[in-house]
């Protein structure tokens, strides 16, 4: 597919994707401004907040994509430090923890670097099998028992949760060559993020539109089997629409998007059930009026790993 803009080094099929996310984006940002003039609904303003998302999202992905690849890991990589550090600043750790909390932070760089290399084997492993046992390991050290069972299963959770997870996005940038396949790594991580983000705004739609059956009223009330069966089912749709940035068949797309927006549901409430026992809204407040990089990313922080390796599965 041609370039629309020559002197970008990404392919055709992936410029074309993100001109229509702009020009949705703009459209919607409009619409929703010109709405706001008229109304201030509960729904109006979760809208605004989606949008405003998409437009970091897209930023994010524009500018790492165009930059070169090294920016696209860090970019990232930071996603996955600044998700890491509201997590701590939610859950309740020991003073003892610190040492624990430290290892955590250093698996990043190491995550993140296997990625860029490639070396699979050892990226694989390197969080579910070494830091597993090398945290509680280190916990020990502390000689400090009192809680110690909590500390040893929120560690190894949010290494799982905010680096292992996400640090798929960045393999997929060093996964090889596919004859034929011009979009490549960057495709397949639009791809991610789009049907992931595209979910979350169906499902809400859907929810508004003929929610009325609760699934978790008490982890996150507004999720309705309406609004998930909705949204299920147009995430698989517009999928099938966007298999030309991934190397798969038709089937392989629908599979792989039906997990997507499945999985998608199960990161949101997965984290909507941690603030509710803290008993806090938010994860954080980088983003100021939408809450923290984890609340924006929760469903991409499982959809990664599925995804990456059901693709990996079917095409490499």
């Amino acid at each position: 597919m041609d370039k629309l803009i020559e002197n970008i080094n990404i392919s055709g099929e992936i410029q074309i994707v993100i001109f229509i996310i702009l020009a949705i984006l703009v459209f919607s940002s409009i619409v929703l401004g010109i709405w706001g003039l008229f109304s201030k609904s509960k729904m109006l303003k979760e809208l605004k907040t989606r949008t405003k998302s998409w437009w970091i999202m897209c930023t994010l992905f524009i500018t790492a994509t165009i930059i070169s690849n090294v920016i696209t890991y860090v970019c990232i990589g930071f996603l996955s430090f600044a998700a890491l550090r509201e997590f701590y600043s939610v859950i309740k750790l020991r003073k003892s923890d610190r040492a624990g909390m430290l290892w955590c932070y250093l698996a990043i760089p190491v995550q993140y670097y296997l990625a860029y290399r490639g070396w699979y084997e050892l990226f694989i492993v390197f969080i579910p099998v070494f830091m597993f046992v090398w945290i509680p390991f280190i916990l020990v050290l502390q000689g400090e028992t009192k809680m110690i069972m909590s500390s040893m299963a929120g560690l190894p959770t949010s290494l799982m949760l905010c680096v292992f997870g996400l640090s798929h996005m960045a393999y997929l940038i060093s996964l090889p060559e596919i004859d034929g396949f011009s979009a490549g790594g960057k495709g397949l991580l639009l791809f991610l993020i789009f049907i992931t983000q595209i979910n979350d705004v169906m499902q809400f739609i859907w929810g508004k539109l003929i929610g009325k059956h609760k699934i978790l009223p008490k982890i996150s009330p507004n999720k309705t089997w309406g609004g998930f069966i909705g949204g299920l089912i147009s995430s698989v749709f517009i999928g099938y629409l966007m298999s030309f940035l991934t190397p798969l068949n038709h089937w392989q797309v629908i599979v792989v998007s039906f997990f997507i927006a499945g999985v998608g549901f199960v990161g949101d409430v997965v984290v909507s059930a941690i603030k509710r026992d803290m008993g806090v809204k938010d994860m954080g407040q980088a983003i100021p009026g939408h809450g923290g990089v984890l609340d924006r990313i929760d469903s991409l922080a499982l959809t990664t790993p599925i995804f990456f390796h059901l693709v990996y599965f079917f095409a490499y």
